[in-house]
C-alpha cells in the first residue's frame, strides 16, 4: 500500500495534457514516446499511469485486429476455395 503521506505530484495543466495527446498521434514517435513516458522515472506519476493505461488499449485493439484478421481471412479462404471447385 502506497503511503499517502509521501510527496505528491505536480498537477498537469491542460497545456500539458494538450501536447502529450497530440504527440501520442504521431504514428511512430507517438508510440515511441508512450514508451518512455510510460517507462521513465522521471515521468510525472500522472503522465505516467496515462502512457501505461494507453498502451494496453493499444495492445488490446491490435490482437483483437489480429483476431478478427485472421477470422476474416480463414472465412475468406475457405469460401473461395469452395466456390471455384463448383466451376
Amino acid at each position: 500500500m502506497e503511503n499517502i503521506q509521501g510527496e505528491t505530484a505536480p498537477v498537469m495543466s491542460l497545456k500539458d495534457w494538450v501536447i502529450s495527446v497530440l504527440i501520442s498521434f504521431i504514428p511512430v514517435i507517438g508510440f515511441i514516446m508512450l514508451l518512455v513516458w510510460a517507462f521513465s522515472d522521471s515521468t510525472n506519476p500522472n503522465k505516467k499511469n496515462w502512457a501505461k493505461a494507453t498502451l494496453i488499449i493499444f495492445a488490446t485493439g491490435f490482437v483483437l485486429y489480429l483476431v478478427f484478421a485472421f477470422i476474416f481471412f480463414g472465412a475468406m479462404m475457405s469460401a473461395g476455395a469452395g466456390g471455384f471447385d463448383s466451376m
